[in-house]
């Protein structure tokens, strides 16, 4: 019986399409000027086929989740991208919030007893939140609780911190390491190619100083996540470059875990005249990007973003992690006209979510060490 892909191979009459399929079906890496064709000629059904096929070859129906919480310090932030609609200068900072170091390390004695293995931390850039101030933070968590996983702060976030303390990257991620920082989440990576990201973040790190910061972190033995974010004034080809540089600079250091894509969202914020992309547009996006990053072990839907149905819909193309439970604590997206207003979901709602889409539920560690393994059906 002729596999899904098989029957695409032999169907279609575009023979660029064909022989892209083919080159997946042969695990052959695709270019550039082929993913750019499947952006503009593939339908949906298409990549969907290529992706899952990359996806249950990696991963089979394995779809992973953790325990995690997230910490946002502050939205006070000395930059003003267009797209943001969570921070608040610090002009106007009256209109944000400013955590103390108290009150974070409350937060996480606040899950005490409860099996969560990672603290998600990022938020603004503050300007009087400094190196010292969250080397101090890390080493209050780790005390507090050594075997909570660390995943703290963006790239955007360190290279303000570094400047700031005078301090190379090296130095700044070997101190933060030291004091218990075990690994960096993904985002500030928004469009890498300078001609969307001067319009929409143009103060803040550029393309070339975010992959500097995450690449001596993987020399340093920091694994960390990438993202980026579509769906706005960026075309085809600047999603391409952006996957381009993370799959160049994984072929080098093989430190990125996973690839997030992210929706851009138009509620209040500078860019609210932008219409947002459609749910067929974000699932080929999701399949595209399964396709082409073919280094990177894991492709993961933030749920709280794109919903919770839709992340269970991802699951059929290419996407095999649905992020954590989180906490309702997070506001990144929920302030930007996200799915989720709330975004929380126990481990039982998680399990029932991939369970429905026929998917087997395997709850993670940070680093894609396997803790439980579900069946894929409950008994």
């Amino acid at each position: 019986m002729a596999s899904n892909i098989d029957f695409i191979i032999e169907s279609t009459k575009n023979s660029s399409l064909k022989a892209i399929a083919q080159k997946v079906k042969d695990n052959q890496r695709i270019s550039d000027e082929e993913c750019l064709i499947l952006f503009r000629d593939a339908e949906l059904p298409f990549v969907g086929v290529l992706a899952n096929h990359v996806r249950e070859k990696l991963h089979g129906n394995k779809t992973y989740f953790n325990r995690n919480f997230h910490i946002e310090p502050t939205n006070v932030c000395v930059f003003s991208c267009k797209f943001c609609s969570y921070s608040r200068l610090y002009a106007n900072k009256e209109e944000g919030w400013e955590l103390s170091i108290d009150q974070m390390v409350d937060i996480v004695k606040g899950y005490d007893g409860k099996p969560i293995t990672e603290v998600h931390i990022v938020g603004g850039v503050h300007p009087k939140m400094t190196m010292s101030y969250f080397t101090e933070l890390i080493q209050k968590i780790k005390s507090h609780r050594p075997d909570l996983h660390i995943k703290a702060f963006t790239a955007v976030e360190l290279d303000y911190m570094f400047k700031k303390a005078k301090l190379s990257v090296s130095e700044g991620l070997q101190q933060l390491k030291d004091a218990g920082l075990q690994s960096l989440p993904g985002g500030g990576a928004e469009i890498f190619h300078p001609e969307i990201r001067e319009k929409i973040a143009g103060d803040k790190v550029d393309g070339a100083g975010w992959l500097q910061i995450h690449e001596t972190a993987h020399q340093l033995g920091l694994y960390s996540n990438a993202t980026m974010l579509y769906g706005h004034i960026e075309k085809f080809e600047h999603r391409i470059d952006h996957m381009k540089k993370l799959r160049d600079l994984q072929d080098k250091t093989k430190g990125f875990n996973t690839f997030i894509p992210l929706k851009f969202r138009n509620a209040n914020n500078d860019m609210s005249n932008v219409t947002e992309s459609t749910l067929v547009e974000d699932m080929k996006m999701y399949a595209i990007a399964r396709i082409y990053l073919d280094n990177f072990p894991h492709l993961k839907a933030y749920w709280p973003m794109l919903g919770r149905q839709n992340a269970q819909m991802s699951l059929s193309f290419g996407v095999n992690d649905i992020d954590g439970t989180i906490d309702d604590s997070t506001k990144i997206y929920s302030m930007a006209g996200s799915e989720e207003q709330t975004p929380t979901m126990t481990t039982e709602e998680l399990v029932s979510l991939i369970r429905q889409a026929k998917r087997q539920p395997i709850e993670r560690d940070t680093l894609y060490n396997e803790i439980t393994i579900y069946n894929i059906l409950e008994v």
